[in-house]
């Protein structure tokens, strides 16, 4: 603290509203899509602010819960946004919250809106664009190091079903036998087969353990 600081009671500096914002996003139709709610200021991510006593994490749950209709999800603190004009009303910091969850968890009836190149293809309000972007690097880094972390496939899965989830998450064509390589030690097969991608029966497998993916699988992912 400094000397101009000493004496003074936290009443004496301005305070921000703190808010919480969160980018749930899922894979739906062969695309990234991300969770929109309506606001007064067009399409929003779910989002409140700060009351009195609450975490933020219970913040963001109960955003979830009463403007989207999701409740449990796991999510995770991806940044601050903290540009003093970022809302119009005033001062307000928003810690921005991600998740991603299979396309079944989100009920009919709520928005999606498609990103592509990080974007989402709807301006929406405030600077919730740039939550979204961060969102979808920080679903890279989890995918890169882990098998579909998010469990968008489910439990079992054949290897064309997983490459193409990967290359919808990384927005790039995978080659069939170089991907293989790449995360077939992090899988178990079941012992099951699958006509699900047309053709000859398919094996299917499961996420092995922890499911950890070698560094060079991060590599060939981000190339």
């Amino acid at each position: 603290m400094s000397n101009e600081d000493s004496g003074k009671a936290l009443t004496d500096y301005p305070r921000p509203s703190v808010a919480v914002d969160v980018a749930v996003l899922t894979v739906h139709e062969e695309t990234v899509k991300v969770v929109v709610v309506p606001s007064p200021r067009g399409p929003a991510l779910p989002g409140t602010f700060l009351h009195p006593g609450e975490r933020l994490a219970d913040a963001a749950d109960r955003a979830l819960r009463t403007k989207a209709g999701l409740g449990g999800l796991d999510f995770h603190q991806i940044g601050m946004f903290d540009a003093p004009d970022r809302d119009e009303r005033g001062w307000v910091l928003s810690m921005a919250h991600g998740t991603a969850v299979p396309p079944g968890i989100v009920e009919s009836e709520v928005e999606l809106v498609a990103v592509v190149d990080e974007k989402p293809v709807t301006s929406l309000a405030f600077d919730h664009g740039a939550m979204v972007a961060l969102s979808v690097r920080d679903l890279r880094d989890r995918y890169a190091s882990s098998v579909d972390p998010a469990g968008i496939l489910g439990d079992r899965f054949t290897l064309l079903e997983l490459r193409r989830l990967y290359e919808v998450v990384f927005d790039k064509d995978l080659p069939k036998d170089t991907f293989r390589r790449h995360v077939f030690g992090a899988l178990t097969a079941t012992g099951e087969t699958s006509l699900a991608g047309g053709g000859r029966p398919a094996e299917v497998y499961r996420r092995s353990g922890a499911a950890a993916l070698p560094e060079s699988a991060a590599a060939m992912l981000r190339s």
